[in-house]
């Protein structure tokens, strides 16, 4: 159909919606006067506007085309139809025949059968979908980029008077299908283990945005910067501080700077604001932009970056609102933290001693942010979709962080039933609190090495809470991946030597730089591997980077100054590579020598075994190794060529098999006698089930996080080697019974805590 007047600029529309806005009487009288509005101003027989209700219903509140007594009447599940998929997606949807559409739902009280073109935007407000505001036309119509544009900017002036108008009042919501605000499940991914109870606080402010439409553009470029200038002193201010002089939290922050600089996201803000928006509506309809385009991507550097553009957006709206940040003290005691996302420093902002738990709706184990929460023991479930859609401050909220569940508003009954598991869980941490200065030892005399792993400085508190003999694998990774550049050997040899330092005598296990697969280092970008956990990573980046690899073992050197130093090189597969990597390490220490530095006073070389190919290498490996790591994460995906990211086959294989334990007693049995230690320091090493087996076969030393030091140091203190080793050898030969359950059955016919 072509239209009989041209569509009016996006700054007239904007000025006659303002005027229609401030002569109604009511809300109800706005709607039907905007849908007439945009109707004739699109030249479209039909606008529409279907406001979100209780039960996640689509109800149509206004229109002009469609049959008066539809409103009110018409509902759609989200989901259903072509306007409850535009709820469902957040996102808009622009046909030409609209009627043959697979989501097509038709609802014959609204006559519009005669229509076969549709166009609709979702009505969103930060982040949350309040609607779905249509056109449709009688012929087949080829809806342009500027007019689902102009739908786009109607509907984030009818988000601001929907919200602010409350026309869906709380009250009536709570009543709709009986649903509304009543308890609410949230399956997501476990990022840190433990289970909390507290009161919703969401990460990133709500700020309502009072005025969308523009008097004076020009006046509103001004206010954009100058709130974007006091966002960069605030910035610099705080890069200032006596304790920003290093540290990661530095270099995020130095990131961060690099955003309010950014020359080509201001320009997004100008053309918004230029198309007829306020300052605050430009920079909310800019950042929109940007996450629709990028909010899909996997990959780790781009999520970051997205989440570092979220806190711009949110710091230049509270300027231009006039709101301050949150007064902590206004905050709840008992804090339950909800984000679509969050790096380390931001939840370090927060009170540690109220606050319980986090939940978020991106998030991954490997991440910084569930690192630094599993340092402080604080439980975060990860990957919960919408979570931040679903849930209103102050909501009551249980992280149950073992079973990877957010409980919304739970019932009585439900909290009643956390609050034991909770005094349960404490009453042992209590009791595993009383073993931290008992050896781990077994009945019958055998001293188990019980070590922790570490990858922040703020892990290091642990060593004296938990009684571990020390840390088994110090993941050096981490400090790189939060840098926008390589760390020079200064500041790695600070960084070690303070590890050290905190370790106080007790034996550290420094990993070499592990990263590539699902650990991407910002200076490095994107490897493009086809399958990144079997693609260019740890060992085979630091050969082919010598001088990399050659920097931070110099770093480790200085950092040890003298004192005994333990080496692991990872993801060696041949003994070619270690020999390689441990000539750069007699480089560096001849170079240490020769310029009059100490050396170690004791140097410990080890390997990751995690590549199943090693297994027939030992022979000729054990003469250049101190000690051999298993990693058993890596090892069971590579054993069984099944990826542990993969939800349909995570859980595929066990790690339990014989085929896994036989492999592992088949490597103890053959580099022992060489004088090799070995050790566990996968996940494997920190349940007790699986410990029990570990320590069965033959392993004498495991390393694991903090918090799982308590457990198996119980289950070790109750059990005889001697009877669990024989009971292993015989149970691996019955390979047709789950070597789980039997382990269980063994464990409570023996009085083992498990």
């Amino acid at each position: 159909m072509e239209r009989s007047t041209p569509l009016a600029g996006p700054r007239m529309l904007l000025k006659r919606l303002r005027d229609t806005m401030a002569r109604a009487e009511s809300v109800e009288v706005t709607l039907g006067e905007v849908v007439r509005l945009v109707a004739n101003e699109m030249v479209a027989e039909v606008c529409s506007i279907y406001l979100l209700r209780a039960g996640e219903v689509l109800e149509l509140f206004a229109t002009q085309g469609l049959n008066p007594s539809a409103v009110h009447a018409t509902r759609l599940r989200v989901g259903e139809g072509l306007v409850g998929d535009i709820a469902a997606h957040g996102r808009p949807l622009a046909l030409d025949d609209a009627q043959h559409h697979p989501q097509f739902a038709y609802r014959p009280e609204t006559g519009e059968e005669i229509y076969h073109s549709l166009a609709g935007v979702p009505i969103v407000r930060a982040g949350r979908v309040l609607g779905v505001l249509v056109v449709q036309n009688r012929t087949r119509r080829q809806y342009d980029e500027e007019e689902v544009e102009t739908l786009q900017t109607i509907a984030m002036v009818l988000a601001e008077l929907v919200s602010a108008s409350h026309v869906v009042s709380p009250n009536e919501v709570q009543q709709v299908d009986g649903i509304g605000l009543l308890p609410l499940r949230v399956d997501g991914v476990q990022l840190t283990p433990g289970v909390a109870i507290g009161r919703a606080v969401l990460h990133e402010p709500r700020i309502v945005i009072q005025r969308v439409v523009a008097e004076d553009v020009e006046q509103e470029k001004v206010r954009f910067l100058e709130a974007l200038r006091g966002v960069r002193e605030d910035v610099d201010r705080m890069l200032e501080a006596h304790d920003m002089q290093s540290g990661e939290q530095r270099e995020i922050l130095e990131t961060f700077r690099m955003f309010v600089d950014d020359r080509g996201w201001a320009e997004r803000v100008r053309e918004a604001i230029d198309s007829g928006l306020t300052a605050e509506a430009g920079v909310q309809r800019a950042f929109d932009d940007v996450r629709t385009r990028l909010g899909q991507s996997t990959d780790p550097y781009i999520r970051e970056r997205l989440s570092d553009l979220q806190d711009l957006s949110n710091r230049l709206l509270l300027r231009l609102t006039g709101r301050v940040a949150t007064d902590p003290s206004t905050l709840p005691d008992d804090m339950i933290v909800v984000a679509r996302d969050m790096g380390p420093a931001e939840l370090l902002d927060y009170d540690r001693n109220r606050l319980r738990g986090v939940v978020l709706e991106e998030g991954s184990a490997l991440s910084h942010v569930a690192i630094v929460a599993r340092a402080l023991d604080i439980p975060v479930v990860g990957r919960a979709p919408n979570v931040l859609a679903r849930v209103e401050a102050g909501d009551p909220i249980v992280v149950d962080g073992d079973n990877a569940q957010v409980l919304v508003r739970p019932a009585e009954d439900i909290l009643q039933t956390v609050h034991l598991a909770i005094d349960a869980r404490a009453e042992r941490r209590r009791k595993y609190a009383a073993l931290r200065d008992l050896p781990p030892a077994t009945r019958d005399q055998a001293r188990i090495s019980l070590n922790m792993n570490a990858g922040l400085l703020i892990d290091m508190q642990h060593l004296d809470d938990t009684g571990a003999d020390g840390v088994g694998l110090y993941r050096t990774e981490i400090p790189f991946m939060v840098r926008s550049e390589f760390p020079d050997v200064d500041a790695q040899a600070w960084l070690y030597g303070r590890v050290l330092d905190l370790a106080d005598g007790r034996p550290v296990v420094f990993r070499t730089l592990d990263v590539g697969g699902d650990k991407v280092l910002p200076y490095i970008g994107a490897f493009g591997d086809e399958n990144p956990a079997m693609g260019w990573r740890a060992i085979r980046i630091g050969l082919d980077r010598p001088a990399m690899l050659r920097r931070q073992l110099r770093a480790m050197i200085l950092a040890a100054s003298g004192r005994p130093l333990s080496i692991m090189f990872p993801m060696i597969a041949e003994v070619t590579e270690l020999l390689r990597a441990r000539h750069l390490l007699d480089l560096e220490l001849d170079r240490s020598r020769r310029r009059g530095q100490p050396v170690p006073e004791r140097l410990r070389v080890g390997v990751m075994f995690e590549v199943p190919a090693l297994a027939w290498q030992l022979d000729s490996l054990v003469p250049h190794v101190d000690f051999i790591s298993i990693g058993t994460n890596d090892l069971l995906q590579f054993l069984y060529a099944a990826d542990r990211g993969n939800t349909r086959i995570a859980g595929r294989y066990d790690s339990l098999s014989p085929a896994l334990l036989r492999l592992l007693h088949f490597v103890v049995n053959k580099v022992r006698p060489a004088g090799v230690d070995v050790a566990v320091c996968g996940e494997m090493a920190g349940r007790p089930v699986e410990a029990l087996a570990l320590l069965s076969i033959g392993i004498r030393s495991l390393s694991m996080s903090p918090g799982a030091i308590g457990p198996v140091k119980a289950m070790i203190r109750s059990l005889d080697l001697n009877e669990s080793a024989g009971f292993m050898t015989t149970a691996l030969t019955q390979p047709d019974r789950p070597l789980r359950e039997t382990l269980r059955l063994f464990a409570a016919d023996h009085a083992i805590e498990i």
